[in-house]
């Protein structure tokens, strides 16, 4: 009996953890033998997908779901009683990066339902960054009729953004507008699709082209002739009340237009835009549009650059100053022909409005003139900004005499003594 008892309890750890281990598989046969299998596509839903990112491909669905119903109700299975995940928050989106495979996580909508297993348990997913880039605008004409003399193309904008997942715009080399000439030679004047396109020419797909239109403009005709233009610049309103113009310039000077003969006949000049300067105290530079007539196209330039320098006001006035003698020698006295000069001074307004009249002085030189006749030279002091545009008379006459000496009074003699 002892012997008995010491074989069922030696290595009892041993004994008791096959014991449940084989209660669990044949737990695990039971629940696996009462399961039932649904056949069907489920699709999976991507859950925190990282921003800026784009899922390459397609991602396979849930195609066999085995479960237990509970209960004893029987629910009716079909695709929508179950839901399908996959959780993207840990995922990274590198270029050329190969797929990485997540789990996949599938419930039941009905609490009656208890999910055992699924196949697949993990999808593989490829996420690609969203990039954005810009690339140049070219214009197809396709097959162009015979007879016509068809212009360069002009679009709207040369350039436009592509953007989509890196590995697709990466291959884009233009946006194609798509033309077709009419065998009446009507000019083409249209907004007309982008196509993302790469150096074949060839379709690029899942890629957004902004704008996704663009207007062309293609001049037809068998007569079309060729003219270089001056470009006058039109300005319109007046600088502050201080200021004035002082030098309009446009650059180019000089276009080339195109269009029919006798349309270009009539033409001498291309007007600009309207150039607003109302109140204007510094120089206005502006780029501006040129009004072109119909039928008459510009070619390679759409807009010019107006230069307008504005200055201050300037102007001329004239004063009465009185004579002042200067380094005058003792003895001498000194008689000018006039005892005022008249000074025009010139400066801007705000100078001109600025100088005092009785400030003003002309200075005759008298250094070392001895007596007689001599012509002596005007000379000022000006106030800043002016400047003397003329003196009148520019030279004054004028006589020095000698001062006769006091003579003293005679004295009476005494007496004799």
């Amino acid at each position: 009996m002892r012997a008995a008892a010491g074989f069922i309890l030696r290595n009892w750890p041993l004994k008791l953890a096959a014991l449940a281990m084989a209660t669990l598989l044949y737990a695990g046969l039971i629940v696996s033998a009462s399961a039932e299998t649904f056949q069907g596509r489920i699709p999976i839903q991507v859950l925190n997908q990282p921003e800026q990112t784009f899922i390459l491909g397609t991602i396979d669905d849930v195609t066999s779901v085995r479960y237990l119903e509970i209960g004893t109700d029987r629910p009716q299975i079909t695709s929508s009683a179950f839901t399908a995940t996959v959780d993207l928050a840990d995922a990274t989106a590198l270029p050329g990066a190969p797929p990485a495979t997540f789990p996949v996580k599938v419930q039941a909508v009905d609490p009656r339902i208890q999910v055992v297993d699924f196949a697949p348990s993990r999808v593989a997913v490829r996420l690609d960054p969203l990039v954005t880039r810009d690339v140049p605008v070219k214009v197809d004409l396709g097959s162009v009729p015979s007879g016509l003399d068809v212009r360069d193309p002009v679009v709207a904008q040369d350039t436009v953004a592509v953007s989509g997942p890196e590995s697709a715009v990466r291959f884009v080399a233009s946006a194609e507008a798509r033309v077709r000439i009419d065998p009446s030679g009507l000019d083409v004047n249209e907004t007309v699709g982008l196509l993302p396109v790469d150096a074949r020419g060839e379709v690029v797909d899942g890629v957004d082209v902004q704008p996704s239109a663009i207007r062309v403009t293609i001049q037809i005709g068998s007569q079309l002739a060729t003219r270089t233009l001056p470009v006058n610049p039109v300005v319109t309103g007046r600088p502050a009340g201080s200021s004035e113009i002082a030098l309009v310039e446009v650059q180019p000077a000089l276009v080339t237009v195109e269009g029919e003969a006798d349309v270009l006949a009539g033409l001498s000049a291309l007007d600009t835009r309207p150039v607003a300067i109302a109140g204007a105290t510094a120089d206005v530079v502006t780029e501006v549009g040129l009004v072109v007539p119909q039928g008459v196209a510009v070619v390679g330039v759409d807009q010019v650059r107006v230069t307008i320098t504005v200055r201050p006001r300037s102007g001329t006035r004239t004063y009465e100053a009185g004579i002042e003698l200067v380094n005058a020698a003792p003895g001498l006295e000194y008689r000018p022909a006039v005892d005022r000069v008249l000074l025009t001074l010139a400066g801007t307004l705000e100078a001109l409005d600025a100088v005092n009249p009785a400030q003003l002085t002309a200075r005759l030189d008298v250094a070392g003139l001895g007596a007689g006749t001599s012509v002596v030279a005007v000379s000022l002091d000006l106030p800043a900004g002016v400047t003397l545009v003329a003196a009148s008379p520019p030279e004054v006459s004028l006589t020095a005499t000698l001062v006769a000496s006091p003579v003293p009074a005679p004295t009476t003699p005494g007496p004799v003594p």
